[in-house]
């Protein structure tokens, strides 16, 4: 999407507006997170009993599933005009007029984490109009942490005892210091270039984190535990609220939802020489839009 468009939309939105969806955006990350460890602890002595999805590696629960029936119900009770597209159920084009509000959700970014005890798995939601994300909230399911923001209206972190953090992407500016996450694709021939790329970008940067959830590798890049995130596969409820959380703590963004090109965020005085590597090695062709600016 255009520059102009997302300065058109967000334009056209007021403040008290955005403040309300980011509100609640987070009202739904935080009630989602409450009802997948209520779950967690109702499954515990028997599993979770997974199903594979697009492929054998790639699993879906219970808890998916019922925390997308979660938020889908809090969204028709409270806001009955919007639309929601989930990871799970897809989209509902009830409400498709435009400039309906549509909430991006991922009842549960990083499932093999949850699968395994790996306190890294979240509840991401995201408020869009025309295309353009206004506003959004990731709540780590494990350790309570929230982190929203609003277009303009810049992002923070919020501690699971309330204590609220504004945020700023790092300061890092050599890139062989630069601390990087990234993540694999189900697909073993993707995994396969994907080796190839990390490969070569190891030797040029401090160390490579595979931590398992888009949603908060962006939003760490955001609180400046990494200085850098590149990944290829993303979809829409992957990326939707955490590169807005990592725009507005000064990160450098591009989305992609093109399986062949990877969203990337870095702090900024480094995502020159990180987008350099990553072009060096044939990984950034064709990116498709800004997030913002």
């Amino acid at each position: 999407m255009a520059q102009e468009t997302v300065h058109d939309v967000a334009g056209e939105t007021d403040a008290d507006t955005i403040d309300e969806l980011r509100e609640f955006a987070a009202h739904l990350a935080v009630s989602g997170g409450d009802v997948a460890r209520r779950m967690l602890e109702q499954f515990a002595p028997t599993g979770l009993d997974p199903r594979a999805k697009s492929s054998a590696t790639d699993p879906v629960t219970v808890i998916d599933t019922t925390v997308e029936e979660h938020l889908r119900s809090e969204v028709a009770a409270a806001r009955p005009d919007d639309r929601v597209l989930g990871e799970e159920g897809g989209e509902d084009r009830s409400a498709a007029g435009r400039g309906a509000v549509r909430w991006v959700v991922d009842p549960v970014d990083g499932t093999v984490n949850l699968l395994y005890g790996i306190p890294f798995t979240a509840v991401s939601v995201a408020a869009e109009v025309d295309g353009v994300v206004l506003a959004g909230a990731v709540h780590n399911i494990v350790t309570r942490e929230t982190w929203t923001a609003g277009v303009g209206r810049g992002s923070s972190l919020r501690s699971a005892g309330g204590t609220v953090t504004e945020l700023a992407a790092s300061g890092c500016d050599d890139l062989s210091l630069a601390l990087v996450g990234t993540g694999f694709s189900y697909d073993s021939d993707v995994r396969a270039e994907q080796g190839r790329v990390v490969a070569g970008l190891l030797p040029r940067i401090r160390d490579i984190r595979r931590c398992g959830s888009a949603a908060l590798d962006l939003c760490m890049v955001a609180t400046g535990r990494l200085d850098a995130y590149y990944e290829r596969c993303l979809k829409p409820w992957d990326h939707a609220a955490g590169a807005l959380i990592a725009t507005e703590a000064g990160a450098m963004v591009m989305v992609s939802d093109n399986d062949e090109v990877p969203t990337v965020a870095a702090a900024p005085v480094v995502a020159s020489a990180f987008s350099a590597a990553l072009a060096a090695l044939d990984a950034m062709e064709g990116f498709e839009r800004p997030v913002s600016s």
